[in-house]
């Protein structure tokens, strides 16, 4: 029986991208996505968010590395991989994570009149946010 493996997320940043690079010279970019999910539950609304470990490779993990910082909204398209390791002590780990395949950056987020105020009267009034 044939299967699938695929993945889209929208979500931001929670840290800078780390760039490496294999010792084969493969650029490698490491980071952690937030994606957030609002709820009703009885007639309380509550926020749930999930942090997502994100995998990029090639020319893509250099754009990640270049342009991307804590905070910034993407879509990343991918697969769901598991990754299977030893410690020293012998311990057996896994951990999942997204292999992107395509990481699509998305516009800074704009200020809606109402935040523009807010701060305006905060720069005004000399305090700082």
């Amino acid at each position: 029986m044939p299967s699938f493996n695929k993945v889209i997320l929208m979500g931001n940043l929670t840290k800078d991208p780390e760039l490496r690079y294999t010792p084969s010279g493969t650029s490698v970019v490491e980071f952690s996505l937030a994606v957030n999910r609002k709820f009703g539950q009885g007639e309380e609304q509550k926020d749930e968010v999930c942090f997502i470990d994100i995998v990029v490779f090639g020319k893509q993990a250099e754009n990640c590395g270049q342009y991307l910082t804590k905070g910034n909204g993407v879509i990343v398209d991918g697969r769901l991989s598991q990754r299977r390791w030893e410690t020293a002590e012998g311990q057996k780990r896994s951990k999942h994570e997204v292999v992107a395949l395509n990481v699509t950056f998305m516009p800074k987020r704009q200020e809606t009149p109402s935040e523009r105020g807010v701060r305006d009267v905060v720069e005004l009034s000399g305090e700082e946010s």
